[in-house]
């Protein structure tokens, strides 16, 4: 079809003169057209008026065609033959007639593959659109376009060269941006996260440790310093694990020594309790069960006090909850504070009481043990290692813990308050939380209670002990009679009362939990009732002390001739 320098034979030329000229765009046309020219911009460009015939560098003859003049927006378009073949190699090659304009074009691809392909315009539209402009983006597509017979035979337009990523590398370079840089700025910036965390962790332990070492209180010197952890030697078979461990010898509890943190050793199985300060864990501690009581930060001042007072000289006291040791620790990138004590499985006696109903001697062994702890805080203890008063400030059902025995050991000394005589000083301590309102006394309800005072906050203790005594008594069994676990006050205020609802009922009113009348038939109850009123008068001076409670309670139970007491008094 073609001569030797790339022109069409005259023959062929010549025979197209019976050819169908339909002005008609084909399908397969419109196709090649828009696939390889949808980039263009749609403006407006005029050309110029051309006529010739045969090829546009052939050496052959060729019929010069007449085709008719189509007018459009001034533009005069005379009807040639052009040259058609597709991309991407243009390997076969067709013509089309009775066109308006030829056009030649190259495209790049981003991964640098060219595409080639020729083609006619027959519809002055398309005209406007694909020919408007000479080249877009001249690195990746370029368009020549010309209104001569043939004329878009020979070379195509010419792309600039330019450097392209291919294939493989393209994604690999797009993975890297899109994905691996987001993750390793967040891994860097939780690293950072960490290691200021860790700072601030081991400021806040010097900084306690400071402290501890600048109280005058006999605090274990060793406490927090130098990565040595205070552990009090209680009853349990853990002291048989130290075998080379320091202790003073002098019998007092005085904290064991050792080298590794608490919290490291312990393994928390399971929650058991839950409060306003924090969380109770069941702990596994070399083997033994152990209670783990976990403070919110908030709450820091009440474990700072809670150690304090557990790690007193002469603390240690069967009906003292037994305290292993305290330690700071870091879980999860929050700071955790860890309070180790003896684990009681019975839980609280607010949960004992919702549960289990007592004979005559739970109800002594109980009430009994749980004066026997108070009177032990309330007592200074003199001498070269004494122990100072204490007064706790907080007692009620929730705070006392029942053992496996059925007698009461006392816990949670956030509040506690100590006083020496030696020096008159009444160490409140420096905790904003206060006590629970069901239990508070009527001094500390109107503020009249003497702050200077030591004694004002003993009675304090036995107003709410003698609260505690009249749930106990409820849940004992007497000429088969049973009352329901209640709270005191449960008929006056809401479950959880306000400091004004205390006030009133309390203060103004002068009201206290009913006495039922099945006590009067029952001589235990008989007499716990009258140890009951004296331990809650409105007037505080007229309160028993704990030793008169502690004797009272005896003589009662030494009456009773079925009463068997759990310990000796």
């Amino acid at each position: 079809m073609y001569g030797s320098d790339g022109s069409f034979k005259a023959d062929v030329m010549a025979s197209q003169g019976t050819k169908e000229n339909s002005s008609k765009v084909s399908d397969t046309e419109k196709a090649d057209v828009d696939g390889v020219l949808q980039v263009l911009l749609q403006n407006t460009t005029g050309g110029e008026k051309s006529e010739s015939s045969g090829s546009g560098s052939g050496s052959g003859t060729s019929e010069t065609r007449n085709w008719p003049v189509f007018r459009d927006w001034n533009e005069e378009y005379e009807r040639i033959s052009c040259i058609k073949c597709l991309r991407p190699h243009c390997n076969q090659i067709t013509e089309c007639h009775n066109a308006i304009m030829c056009w030649k074009a190259k495209t790049r691809t981003e991964h640098g593959e060219e595409n080639e392909s020729k083609g006619c315009i027959k519809v002055p539209e398309q005209v406007h659109m694909q020919c408007a402009s000479k080249e877009i983006h001249k690195n990746f597509f370029k368009i020549d376009c010309c209104r001569t017979n043939y004329c878009n035979n020979g070379s195509f337009p010419v792309l600039p060269p330019t450097d392209v990523i291919k294939g493989e590398d393209s994604e690999i370079m797009s993975v890297l941006v899109h994905h691996v840089v987001p993750v390793l700025l967040v891994v860097i910036t939780a690293i950072l996260v960490i290691i200021f965390l860790q700072h601030a962790h081991k400021r806040r332990m010097r900084a306690y440790a400071s402290a501890a070492a600048a109280s005058a209180l006999p605090l274990p010197h060793a406490m927090y310093r130098d990565e040595l952890r205070a552990t009090a030697a209680g009853d349990s078979t853990l002291r048989e694990i130290f075998n080379d461990s320091i202790t003073s010898g002098s019998g007092s509890g005085l904290p064991l020594l050792i080298q590794r943190t608490l919290a490291k050793q312990i393994w928390l199985a399971e929650v058991i309790g839950k409060g306003r300060y924090g969380e109770v864990w069941l702990g596994i501690w070399q083997g033994e069960s152990v209670a783990v009581k976990i403070f919110f930060s908030r709450d820091e001042a009440s474990w700072a006090r809670e150690t304090e007072i557990y790690s007193t000289v002469l603390l240690r006291h069967e009906n003292i909850l037994g305290f292993y040791g305290s330690d700071m620790t870091s879980r999860g990138a929050c700071t955790q504070l860890w309070l180790v004590t003896h684990y009681h499985p019975r839980g609280s006696l607010h949960d004992y009481l919702n549960i289990h109903t007592l004979d005559h001697t739970s109800l002594i062994n109980i009430a009994l043990s749980a004066i026997n702890g108070l009177l032990h805080l309330h007592t200074e203890i003199f001498g070269t290692q004494g122990k100072p008063a204490i007064a706790h400030r907080d007692i009620k059902t929730k705070n006392i813990l029942v053992k496996l025995n059925g007698t009461c050991v006392i816990a949670d000394f956030g509040l506690a308050v100590m006083h020496t005589q030696t020096t008159g000083e009444i160490n409140i301590g420096n905790n904003p939380r206060v006590g629970t309102k069901r239990y508070m006394s009527p001094e500390v309800l109107n503020e009249s209670i003497n702050m200077t005072v030591f004694e004002s906050f003993r009675k304090v203790d036995i107003y709410a002990l003698g609260l505690v005594l009249w749930e106990v008594c409820r849940r004992c069994i007497s000429n088969g009679i049973i009352d329901e676990y209640k709270p005191p006050f449960y008929d006056v205020v809401p479950n959880d009362p306000s400091f004004d609802d205390m006030k009133k009922v309390v203060c103004v009113d002068q009201y206290r939990p009913v006495i039922p009348n099945r006590w009067t038939s029952d001589p235990v109850l008989t007499g716990m009732s009258k140890i009951i009123r004296e331990c809650w008068h409105q007037n505080p001076s007229v309160r028993l002390t704990a030793l008169r409670v502690k004797k009272s309670l005896v003589k009662l139970a030494q009456e009773e001739t079925k009463i068997k007491l759990e310990f000796d008094c």
